[in-house]
């Protein structure tokens, strides 16, 4: 699958050897708790900062590798208990196949399609004992599921075959890895399906493509463009590929969130998928693959964290409520404890994700920023007050509103307080976004110029691939090279006679360009 794209991340050197290094300094102490670097001067130290002292990932001795804590694995959970479902509608099964690939099918793959990347990660020992066969591991699973396709697809009633997998793969030839954006070992689910005909294939590729906007935009909040991708960057052997791209307003840069391609019928001549249809004659199936992964994670965060750390979407939120007593002198502690343990169990009952922290060794200010760094859309504070008045003090994490609640409307209040958070973050990510694009470019001064600015770009092109090349070329600089993103498929009028900002031909389609991961 072409899921992590090929520009390097200069924008996002993680110095992952100083941080796994004894020099790394503590990220979890009872002072201090604020990040050292800004999002907007910052940003790989404040993204790399983040996502460690939020308890998202630890760094492994392995680099490109990382450990995703308990905080990050529930997002992906969350994802996943959306997208399979779905998929299962679709009559799509869930299957699992070996990690490891035969270095023969893989180099019957390699052979067929020019610029399939050597990412591969061979075994090449059992114990001390050099294997007389190395044996790849899985960047992707054409080559490991395809010939079996071969064997179990015979006739049109074997059709379709709509088979996914929920895995890790492992692309290793890299360098900057980043967690989440770019490592070595990650987790995916990979949808490889085949039908009879080209209209099937097509239709399910946006069946996905829309599973994948919901994603970005109902649950992480993350406004994404869907579109379809040049020849130059699409899967290499597809036939097309469509993807939802994302941007980050802080770095000028693109993120390609998810890929559904249609891989026509390369891959079915290449290992033989044929069928015998209605007549008895001998056709190739069509087939798709399609893809997301923990990148997602990655992007949420880029997309929507702070100077005080993480910022959660309540729908992806382990824990969407936490309940801090603040107990004064000679208040009635007990009381305030007792309440906070009440509130926990009326909003767990209504099924929110809620918990309490009622630690003694620790002040409400360490707290408030102990968990604000973690990303909980919602505080509730009980104080001496509070307990008085039957009532409790709400601060919200995205903007820091603060109110006052009853207790008697406890249920409701926070259920509509916590659909406001996941719709205002929506909102004020997409407004962020739109404000970065620039749009209508129609000359290479003007691209340059908003390109220099760190924008998204939307110009006329003549969807040559020896333009989109030459622009590769002419960009090519210290901050990375601009690319196309997506032909988005929401396109604006085209008026006769404009022509492409790149050569001067005459233009064929709107098409966004920029700078990416």
């Amino acid at each position: 699958m072409a899921h992590v794209g090929a520009d390097s991340l200069k924008a996002l050197k993680i110095c992952e050897k100083k941080l796994r290094s004894g020099k790394r300094k503590e990220v979890k102490k009872e002072s201090g708790l604020g990040l050292t670097n800004k999002k907007d001067e910052n940003f790989g130290e404040w993204y790399s900062e983040v996502v460690v002292n939020a308890e998202m990932i630890e760094y492994y001795d392995i680099s490109g590798c990382y450990i995703l804590r308990p905080w990050s694995t529930a997002i992906w959970e969350f994802l996943h208990d959306f997208f399979d479902p779905e998929i299962k509608k679709m009559k799509i099964k869930n299957c699992y196949f070996p990690v490891f690939v035969s270095p023969g099918v893989l180099q019957r793959e390699k052979d067929h399609i020019e610029g399939f990347p050597p990412e591969v990660a061979w075994v090449t020992k059992s114990g001390s004992t050099d294997l007389e066969v190395p044996i790849a591991i899985r960047p992707t699973s054409e080559t490991v599921m395809y010939p079996y396709y071969s064997k179990w697809i015979r006739g049109h009633r074997d059709l379709p075959l709509k088979l996914n997998q929920w895995c890790n793969v492992v692309h290793w030839e890299f360098s900057h890895p980043t967690p989440f954006i770019r490592s070595r070992e990650f987790l995916w689910l990979e949808g490889h399906t085949a039908f009879a005909s080209k209209e099937e294939a097509d239709e399910e590729v946006l069946q996905i493509l829309e599973l994948y906007r919901r994603i970005y935009e109902d649950y992480l909040a993350v406004p994404v463009i869907k579109g379809k991708k040049s020849e130059l960057e699409k899967f290499a052997g597809g036939l097309y590929t469509t993807s939802v791209e994302a941007f980050i307003p802080n770095t000028g840069r693109g993120i390609q969130g998810a890929t559904s391609h249609c891989l026509g019928q390369n891959f079915a001549k290449m290992f033989e998928i044929n069928f015998e249809d209605e007549k008895g004659e001998k056709r190739m199936v069509w087939q798709n693959s399609w893809a997301y992964s923990t990148r997602t994670i990655g992007v949420m965060v880029m997309v929507h964290g702070d100077d005080k750390g993480l910022v959660l979407p309540p729908k992806v939120a382990s824990v969407q409520v936490i309940v801090i007593p603040v107990p004064y002198k000679d208040a009635n502690t007990q009381g305030i404890f007792d309440a906070c343990s009440a509130t926990v169990k009326i909003l767990s009952e209504a099924g929110f994700h809620v918990e309490e922290d009622l630690r003694e060794n620790y002040s409400p200010g360490w707290k408030y920023s102990h968990w604000e760094m973690k990303g909980v859309p919602l505080r509730i504070e009980i104080g001496p007050k509070d307990l008085a008045n039957n009532q409790v003090r709400v601060v919200r994490r995205d903007n820091g509103a603060k109110m006052d609640i009853s207790m008697s409307n406890l249920v409701g209040e926070v259920a509509n307080i916590l659909s406001s958070i996941q719709q205002s973050m929506f909102d004020a990510a997409k407004q962020k976004r739109d404000a970065c694009i620039e749009f209508f470019v129609r000359t290479w001064d003007e691209f340059m110029t908003a390109l220099n600015k760190k924008k998204l770009i939307l110009a006329p092109w003549c969807d040559e691939e020896e333009v989109e090349k030459d622009v590769k070329a002419r960009t090519k600089g210290e901050m990375g090279a601009a690319k196309t993103l997506c032909t988005p498929f929401d396109q604006s009028d085209l008026p006769e006679g404009t022509l492409c900002f790149a050569s001067g031909k005459p233009a064929k389609k709107w098409t966004y360009w920029g700078r990416s991961y």
